[in-house]
């Protein structure tokens, strides 16, 4: 944003230098003896502080000329004088000036320029071009025909007026918060509950993973209006970004994008999402992280959210969206949270716009309409392949050694194994990840076998060469050899018409 703001102004400024380029010197120039003779002296001020020249300016064909030293020094410019080649040079940070008296060539770094009239002794002082002296050291200079004055601006009041327009621009959080809430909404669908921010008329942009395997959903408003959502058409699953379309207009204006080169480490931003279903939630923060992964950049953010924030915006100190919150890790006390860079943001939504297909739908399902008729074997591999895995806070932890059967009740017994190192050192922190997997796997397995009662059990399994004290009854084995096994369910869960979770910690 702030490099925006300079590059704006500098060419507003190359605008008007080129529509006026000291006009009223060469009316000066033009005028009669008589007349410049009764004129007042021509007074150049830096910064608003008038220079003060001796001799004065004077002014030839149109160009003023100064005395080098005072407007080199007041520029901060060094200056030196070659003697023998009748040369000045003057040197500002990275820029170096060479003027030759009497020569209409002159040079900056080595890069040889044209002047209308050079530099010149007069009265024992050196004067030069004030024009091609001030915009070589990238000030700018403006002429007041009514008081005969030139006002130069240098580079460095131009940034510092620059910074001031843009911490002026600065909203507080109040105010950030008045703008953009509205703009952001409660997603539900029939799986899950994210976040999203509006983009367009009937189009809401949310995370990819909040509408994965979903489909029905609804976007709830600030004032509680709710619009269905037809579908989505447009995402990034590596980006984990998806557009989707709502049935009717909104109403609400969308966000306005910020620009992701402008963010920087440690910038201010709020996030506006709905953790835990509590509806257009505030936090704020600051971006602690910027990093890149598989090509996308990512946002690190110690900003509070949580699970229900997926698909929230993440807004900077000027009101615009930089980002889409996604994740967290769970059990920090850093506050390690991320979110998805507008970078991403914007070549979605141009790839929408190019997208000849703009129809709107649901993403297609990985599992069968229906598993009637299956065999157990076949049913096993579906187990492995679609829920062979919990995603936790520490990481994903694989089932193995599915096996599938009905008992002589006629239940359908589903079991697995867990990866027995994992659930030693993670039992505790992983058991909401176990019962939200459990539920969403019966749940999925209802669908596909609606007039089956399903029992879903997945053990902790280990062989060890000594006899385990204080499990329960049949929960260690003898193996012979001095070998024992121990076996007992991590998960237990069962559905008819209810469903049923316990998890063992």
């Amino acid at each position: 944003m702030k490099k925006m703001v300079q590059k704006l102004v500098l060419s507003l400024f190359a605008v008007g230098l080129a529509a006026a380029p000291l006009s009223g010197l060469q009316a000066v120039q033009t005028a009669s003896a008589a007349s410049t003779a009764v004129q007042s002296k021509i007074q150049v001020y830096l910064d608003g502080k008038k220079i003060a020249f001796q001799p004065d300016p004077i002014q030839e064909k149109g160009t003023t000329l100064v005395p080098m030293r005072p407007l080199f020094e007041a520029l901060g410019a060094n200056i030196s004088w070659n003697e023998q080649t009748q040369t000045v040079i003057a040197k500002k940070d990275n820029t170096v000036i060479s003027l030759k008296i009497g020569s209409t060539r002159a040079a900056v770094n080595n890069k040889s320029l044209v002047l209308d009239v050079p530099a010149k002794v007069v009265n024992g002082a050196t004067l030069v071009p004030l024009r091609f002296v001030g915009e070589s050291l990238d000030a700018s200079i403006k002429w007041e025909a009514s008081s005969r004055s030139i006002h130069i601006t240098s580079a460095e009041q131009r940034n510092e007026d620059n910074w001031k327009k843009i911490e002026e621009s600065k909203l507080t959080v109040a105010q950030n918060v008045a703008l953009n809430d509205n703009k952001v909404v409660m997603i539900e669908t029939d799986r899950s509950q994210g976040s999203g921010v509006v983009v367009g008329k009937r189009l809401i942009l949310t995370n990819y993973h909040v509408m994965t395997s979903t489909k029905s959903a609804k976007a709830t408003t600030l004032n509680g209006k709710e619009f269905k959502v037809e579908g989505l058409v447009a995402y990034n699953k590596d980006a984990d970004l998806a557009l989707i379309q709502t049935s009717t207009d909104i109403g609400i204006s969308s966000v306005t994008l910020g620009d992701d080169k402008e963010i920087r480490k440690g910038d201010k931003i709020i996030a506006i999402g709905s953790p835990r279903g509590v509806r257009n939630t505030v936090s704020q923060g600051l971006i602690s992280n910027i990093y890149f992964e598989n090509g996308v950049q990512h946002f690190q953010i110690n900003a509070p959210i949580d699970h229900g924030s997926s698909g929230g915006g993440l807004f900077d100190e000027f009101g615009n969206l930089i980002g889409l919150t996604t994740s967290k890790v769970e059990g920090s006390s850093a506050d390690l949270n991320f979110a998805v860079s507008v970078y991403s943001i914007y070549k979605l939504l141009d790839d929408y716009e190019q997208s000849g297909s703009k129809n709107p739908a649901f993403l297609p399902s990985t599992l069968p309409d229906t598993l009637k008729g299956a065999s157990n074997e076949e049913i096993a591999k579906l187990m492995e392949k679609e829920f062979g895995g919990i995603q936790t806070e520490n990481g994903t932890t694989t089932l193995q050694n599915w096996k599938v059967s009905r008992d002589s009740q006629g239940w359908l017994v589903i079991t697995a194994n867990m990866e027995p190192a994992f659930y030693m050192i993670y039992a505790e922190s992983i058991a909401p990840y176990n019962r939200l997997w459990a539920l969403r796997t019966l749940g999925d397995l209802k669908q596909m076998l609606p007039d089956d009662t399903i029992e879903l059990i997945v053990y902790y399994e280990q062989t060890f060469n000594y006899e385990p004290r204080g499990l329960n009854p049949g929960e260690v084995t003898a193996l012979g050899d001095g070998k024992w096994k121990v076996r007992y369910p991590i998960i237990h869960a069962q559905v008819k018409e209810r469903a049923h979770v316990d998890i063992r910690t």
